[in-house]
């Protein structure tokens, strides 16, 4: 109590004495203020608060139009095992993983559920070997300007344009473990880093990039490694074979038999016939092969399948 009137009281002598006081009017000061009681505060009756409610609702359906509403999704671990790999991210490469599985010891368990199909028109070329090169995943016949649907819920990591292949592409990264890609597309209407659900839109059907016609070119990929979509999906009833997934090593045998192709390099002075005779190989199976007739000029720097 003494230490706080100690400054009231230095502050009150000084005045004194600036003011030309004697010391003894400090002393009969200072006990007046010492010994008389310290006078009550002013009770101050409570401030009434403005309504807060009222004036967020007020303000609430301006707010709304410019504020995206957060998504809950549903990231299933207990079906899904990520793999530690997916601590890579990258936004310029498909397969920045550089994991071969066709010799995976593992068995890994991916849910399917909640698959939309990315577009529900019929097939219009299948998984696997096509003449002289390997397609990786399935096309779709789209016309101009469908909407291309995301299969699963997911984050975009990479779209991109790629003249002399996919077109305009997108890829996204699933919470279940796979990524889907979707490629010849005439519009893309997702950024890298957007999370979004399945059956959001990711692009427009075209007929971008290598293509011959309108279609989607769709991928599933784990790891960066292509897996065949009809071991996933049924695209006539356009719905998921199991809700389930049991991956192996059996979905990636097919890399056994791409390891088996070889090719020749065309150079100059070759002929079918004379690269029949270093192959062992007959003229109407490299047509066959590679897709060509016996009259095909062959050009130098091409490469022939041979096996």
């Amino acid at each position: 109590m003494h230490r706080n009137l100690f400054k009231p009281l230095i502050i009150v002598g000084t005045s004194l004495l600036l003011a030309g006081g004697s010391f003894a009017d400090l002393q009969a000061r200072e006990k007046t203020i010492i010994m008389d009681p310290p006078k009550s505060l002013p009770v101050l009756e409570p401030v009434p608060r403005p309504d807060i409610v009222f004036v967020i609702d007020s303000l609430r359906p301006k707010l709304n139009k410019n504020i995206t509403p957060i998504v809950d999704f549903i990231r299933d671990i207990e079906f899904s095992d990520m793999p530690e790999e997916y601590d890579i991210w990258s936004d310029s490469q498909i397969n920045p993983y550089k994991v071969d599985l066709k010799d995976m010891k593992d068995t890994v368990k991916l849910d399917l559920s909640g698959y939309v199909p990315p577009i529900t028109k019929h097939v219009t070329s299948d998984f696997g070997f096509r003449r002289w090169r390997f397609h990786y995943g399935i096309d779709l016949k789209v016309e101009k300007g469908d909407s291309v649907l995301c299969a699963f819920d997911g984050t975009v990591r990479l779209t991109r344009r790629d003249r002399r292949g996919y077109g305009y592409f997108v890829l996204v990264r699933h919470f279940n473990g796979l990524e889907t890609l979707y490629g010849h597309l005439a519009r893309i209407t997702v950024n890298p880093g957007d999370t979004i659900k399945a059956g959001v839109p990711v692009g427009l059907g075209g007929n971008t990039g290598r293509s011959t016609g309108y279609h989607l070119h769709f991928e599933l990929r784990y790891l960066g490694n292509p897996l065949n979509p009809n071991d996933l999906i049924d695209f006539q009833s356009c719905c998921t074979k199991n809700n389930i997934l049991q991956l192996n090593a059996s979905h990636f045998s097919y890399k056994k038999e791409i390891d088996k192709i070889r090719f020749w390099k065309v150079r100059r002075g070759d002929t079918l016939g004379r690269i029949a005779m270093r192959t062992g190989v007959s003229i109407s199976k490299l047509c066959k092969l590679n897709g060509i007739k016996r009259s095909t000029k062959l050009r130098i720097g091409r490469n022939l399948r041979y096996t």
